[in-house]
């Protein structure tokens, strides 16, 4: 049949379901020139207004993946999970799901990528281990999977091109901001590896993407049923992060804390993420009935530190030096600590999580443009965590660099957080959609 942007576009105008050979055709289009980037601009307009259904979503990630590298991981024998966030201040929930899923005999094969804006990247944070590769060839891939039950590696710029190119053109102009475009370009990453289970922790508030609720549930769903036209059995998480996760944000910094939660000294919110989103790929496994047999299974093993080595024997198996987190405050020291204290007495309540993110960037902890290089020992220590009783003078956090201090440092983090009168209550899980 043959196919023009015209009739294409006009369907999409009069409110017509696309067919999944109509969205192959316009996408493939403007990866070869025949579609320009001013008629798809005018054709992502459309779908920002118009929308999309379910099955044009579903196609439109799956014409995603078709266009460039996927790995077939069918030598791997036995159930394979994976797990994605959207992005967050503080989010180390890799380093623990991975080896806690592990443990159990289920393989985790994981593509992730570096940090983006205020938020960490976790191939950032895992290259603080001297050595450690995240360039691995499939055949490397699927033999520490095997190996050592998990691998985790960097996403490479063969995956999804159509999506990349696509999303270039939707920040220049204005559209990163729909819900179905967003659910096929974060979908098309996770597909092109053919996991069992996917658990997804969408974060919301001031340090996320999606700022409210509402719309972090509708990505959510959008994710989820992707995923069932997929044959993937996909959870999705609404996660808070109007405050950060956990007390350290940096990049070795958090290696450091989802090694000390594996041996069961994690903060909460990084305990009820991880045995949540390890205990729903327990259940969908077949391992355990419910999730809550499977959290007492996680939490017993958080307890027993049992699952740790997981996380070293992958980072060795991938060229990495482990030693540097053994000595850690020898090998990861900064020159300046720039203490925070109260100016008054009551309880931590962080309001601007992204604040956060950004000083971090400013103390060298993460990039302000591409070739920005990262200082791994930088970061931030929250002395005090939210809803944590203060008292004038307290130091609520800690601000570690090697570069030298600036005044703008002390506002911008003073700015993330308040001092309330009475204590109160903050869910960490919002929602679980699937």
């Amino acid at each position: 049949m043959n196919y023009s942007f015209k009739n294409i576009i006009t369907h999409k105008k009069e409110g017509k379901e696309l067919s999944k050979e109509e969205i192959k055709w316009i996408v493939n289009a403007f990866l070869t020139g025949e579609v320009t980037d001013y008629q798809m601009a005018a054709f992502l307009a459309t779908i920002y207004f118009k929308g999309m259904s379910a099955q044009e979503t579903a196609d439109l990630t799956s014409v995603y993946v078709d266009s460039g590298k996927t790995y077939d991981l069918s030598a791997i024998k036995g159930w394979k999970a994976d797990k994605h966030s959207t992005g967050g201040i503080g989010d180390k929930i890799s380093f623990i799901f991975s080896p806690l899923v592990a443990s159990y005999g289920i393989k985790v094969a994981k593509l992730s990528g570096r940090a983006l804006g205020q938020t960490g990247g976790t191939i950032d944070k895992l290259e603080s281990i001297p050595g450690w590769n995240s360039e691995l060839t499939e055949k490397e891939f699927i033999q520490v999977v095997e190996k050592t039950g998990l691998s985790i590696i960097g996403s490479s710029a063969n995956i999804a091109p159509a999506d990349k190119k696509i999303y270039a053109l939707r920040d220049v102009v204005e559209m990163v901001d729909s819900i179905p475009l967003i659910a096929a370009s974060i979908m098309s990453k996770k597909l092109v590896i053919d996991a069992d289970s996917i658990v997804l922790d969408v974060k919301v508030g001031s340090g996320a993407f999606m700022k409210d609720i509402p719309t972090a549930v509708e990505l959510s769903r959008a994710m989820v049923d992707i995923g069932k036209a997929h044959n993937r059995q996909v959870v999705a998480l609404i996660t808070d992060m109007d405050k950060p996760l956990g007390r350290m944000i940096g990049n070795a910094l958090e290696i450091k804390e989802a090694w000390e939660t594996l041996h069961g000294n994690g903060p909460e919110d990084i305990i009820d993420i991880s045995a949540t989103a390890v205990g729903i790929t327990l259940v969908k496994a077949g391992i355990f009935k419910n999730l809550e047999e499977a959290k007492k299974s996680v939490m017993q093993k958080l307890k027993t530190g049992e699952a740790a080595h997981y996380l070293v024997d992958m980072i060795k198996a991938q060229g990495g030096d482990w030693s540097v987190m053994e000595d850690y405050d020898k090998n990861f020291a900064t020159k300046n600590h720039v203490e925070i204290k109260a100016e008054k007495d009551g309880y931590i309540k962080f309001i601007d999580a992204q604040q956060l993110g950004f000083l971090a960037i400013e103390l060298g902890a993460g990039r302000k443009v591409k070739e920005d290089h990262l200082d791994h020992a930088a970061g931030i220590y929250l002395n005090k965590v939210s809803d944590e009783k203060v008292q004038k003078g307290d130091v609520v956090m800690t601000l570690l660099s090697n570069k030298e201090p600036n005044a703008s440092w002390n506002e911008m983090a003073k700015t993330s957080f308040d001092i309330v009168s009475q204590p109160f209550e903050e869910k960490t899980i919002k929602e679980i959609i699937e």
